[in-house]
């Protein structure tokens, strides 16, 4: 994941700041010169990193934080708060038209995810009852126009094309179908290029001559390193950008370069790519990057996931059979799938306050998950309704059936058993009010999903 690196490196740095009672103004600046140099190797551009520092280290050693009662508390507080500023201060949201439709030119090089990505922001935007359109303007590399067509067939989305016409011809055409057709949002897939050269900026300033977008966002590539800054530096000075959308930000990448091109440029992050699925985007909430990056957990993100992918009702049905000690196998069934909609467990566990570092040595498998559901899909409804019926030789038959183990199925409906003795002891009327608080994610206990390193 993005940013590993730079969090282990300033874990260690902060380490050694709290190992020490108080404080003195060299013990600073020699924890300031270890960012510096985690910052360096994150891929953060060398002004970028030093006045970083520079402005951490003038608040860190004023009189407020050397006779604070933990002085290494205050120290990473402030580190958090310039990382946050650093990374854009506040969330930035995508910028809505007045007058109907909002116009987002996307651009960037080939290969940096641009058509993906335009894909990616429509069909969230489709999820908020928004009625996005998509738009090829990309009229030179080949199947572009066949890639954003599938992509918009996949995400129930349309798109508008003119094959090999002039690309400001096919947006200004676009807009005026947006207008008549009630569109909300125009996606406009413009042309890319290895390196930027004169003809591809000429033709991105014909374009936002043309149909004058709300949003100009360009689409960077983290793992490109330094060169993106370079990019994103001369996009900005060509186009005058609105914003910035980081692709592959899940990859094994240092991140830092993300964090230069938004210093250098001054405009916001406003999408993050975190896989390669087409719900892999996320909005991007600078104090909460920062918080992941210094190990704090990113709760608020959690919650929000969970939010999105857990359906309500089905929620509240199965708090009233938890109340009812009724809860069965076809209810571990469905959670199961919707915690796996989540995303990986790792990532998930990344997020939590207070694991930080410890989150990397738990070792989860994510294939338990297919192997629980394969076990219950395998039973009849009876069995899954009613699991106390399962003998010996219908273990046998589901085992078969699913392809694993006897002591597997024995496993699953131990766990299972656990489960219902510890709901039921929750089963009164303190613990009711506390599940309700906790919601449906808290009613996963005790699967062995895990192992420590």
């Amino acid at each position: 994941m993005a940013f590993e690196g730079l969090s282990d490196r300033l874990e260690a740095a902060f380490s050694r700041l709290k190992s020490k009672g108080s404080l003195t103004e060299s013990d600073v600046k020699e924890a300031m010169r270890e960012v510096r140099l985690a910052l360096l190797e994150a891929d953060v551009s060398y002004k970028v990193a030093k006045d970083f520092t520079n402005a951490v280290t003038e608040r860190a050693i004023g009189a407020e934080v050397m006779k604070s009662l933990t002085p290494a508390q205050m120290v990473i507080k402030i580190v958090n708060e310039e990382l946050t500023e650093l990374m854009g201060g506040t969330h930035t949201r995508l910028t809505i038209a007045q007058h109907p439709p909002t116009i987002v030119m996307m651009c960037g090089l080939q290969g940096s995810g641009k058509t993906t990505h335009c894909a990616k922001i429509a069909k969230r935007l489709k999820s908020e009852n928004h009625r996005p359109l998509l738009v090829a303007c990309d009229v030179y590399r080949p199947a572009a126009i066949k890639q954003l067509q599938v992509l918009g067939e996949q995400i129930g989305v349309p798109v508008f094309e003119m094959g090999q016409d002039n690309p400001v011809t096919i947006a200004s055409e676009a807009i005026k179908l947006a207008k008549d057709q009630g569109y909300d949002y125009v996606f406009l897939d413009t042309a890319g290029r290895l390196h930027i050269d004169e003809q591809l900026m000429e033709e991105l300033r014909n374009i936002k001559a043309e149909v004058h977008p709300h949003e100009i966002l360009l689409v960077v590539d983290a793992m490109t390193g330094q060169d993106a800054v370079n990019v994103a530096q001369t996009f900005n000075d060509d186009l005058g950008l609105d914003g910035l959308v980081l692709t592959k930000l899940d990859g094994d990448t240092r991140g830092g370069a993300a964090l230069s091109a938004r210093a250098i440029t001054g405009k916001p992050i406003k999408f993050v790519g975190t896989g390669e699925k087409l719900d892999d985007l996320d909005v991007f909430h600078p104090e909460r990057m920062a918080s992941r990056i210094l190990g704090m957990g990113d709760m608020l993100s959690l919650i929000e996931k969970a939010e999105k992918e857990f359906d309500e009702q089905t929620a509240i049905e199965l708090e009233k059979k938890l109340r009812k000690n009724k809860f069965d196998l076809n209810d571990l069934l469905t959670n199961l799938q919707q915690v796996r909609k989540l995303g990986p467990m790792q990532d998930l566990l990344g997020m939590i306050p207070g694991l930080g570092k410890q989150a990397k040595d738990i070792e989860v498998d994510e294939k338990q998950f297919d192997r629980l559901q394969a076990i219950i899909q395998s039973m009849t409804p009876q069995e899954r309704e009613k699991p106390d019926i399962i003998n010996g030789s219908r273990k046998k038959r589901i085992a078969a059936g699913c392809g694993q183990q006897v002591e597997d199925v024995n496993r699953l409906l131990a766990q299972y058993r656990q489960m219902q003795k510890m709901f039921k002891q929750m089963n009164n009327k303190q613990s009711r009010r506390a599940m309700k608080r906790m919601g449906n994610m808290a009613n996963m206990p005790d699967l062995d999903l895990t192992k420590l390193k």
